[in-house]
């Protein structure tokens, strides 16, 4: 089995060259590397051009970026990975592709966050255990998917945010997710810059918001407030 990762970027000059370095050893195995560009203007795409298989430049939101990279790409499993999270160990993620125990299947792995002190140990249990427990994984958790899978149930929809969610809850119909004990660990940028408790209270607003209907276009506009 054959993995495809898919890395949406925008605007991460800072951070796109390390990202592509860490995913090498995949790449030897024989896997690929699609990173898919959303309208950067500071030159990350030129930065990831050397270490990737290819760079896709697309309209800005990152549902229609994923659903670009998922495309183009050639795998027999996608993997959709962000910029700012470390896989777990790449020879076990390989082996157990090649086991087939995904095949025909997805899921997601638990989360591990980057920052110091209690309250973001307090913040990745909480969401590894809401999705665990919901069967509903988020772009932080690095999703996989198989292929045939994937299209069956639709793809990204080309909306700027919550795809995750949405891709989520049509997989979840038709199986239960794989869930990866083995963490990835992603930045903790985002509580850092805007406020630990802010942006948990902005996150659950916005997923309420949506459960009640509120259109991703607007919850975008929202969220980036």
């Amino acid at each position: 089995m054959r993995i495809s990762v898919v890395m949406p970027v925008l605007n991460e000059a800072r951070l796109v060259r390390a990202a592509v370095d860490r995913l090498q050893p995949l790449r030897k195995m024989g896997h690929e590397l699609i990173v898919v560009d959303g309208g950067s203007s500071d030159g990350t795409p030129e930065l990831a051009q050397l270490g990737s298989d290819l760079v896709v430049c697309t309209g800005r939101g990152r549902g229609t970026q994923l659903a670009r990279g998922a495309e183009t790409s050639t795998g027999d499993l996608l993997l959709f990975v962000h910029v700012d999270t470390l896989l777990p160990d790449l020879k076990r993620l390989h082996a157990l592709a090649q086991s087939g125990v995904w095949s025909g299947g997805w899921g997601f792995h638990a989360l591990r966050l980057d920052g110091r002190g209690a309250v973001f140990r307090c913040i990745e249990r909480a969401v590894s255990w809401r999705s665990r427990w919901t069967g509903i994984g988020t772009g932080d958790q690095a999703i996989f998917v198989d292929r045939g899978l994937y299209q069956r149930a639709g793809g990204f929809a080309a909306i700027p945010l919550m795809e995750d969610i949405e891709l989520c809850k049509r997989l979840r119909r038709r199986v239960r997710p794989h869930w990866v004990a083995d963490p990835v660990v992603t930045s903790s940028r985002r509580w850092e810059s805007r406020g630990v408790a802010r942006t948990v209270v902005l996150m659950w607003a916005v997923r309420f918001a949506y459960w009640c209907g509120a259109s991703p276009e607007r919850l975008s506009r929202w969220y980036a407030a």
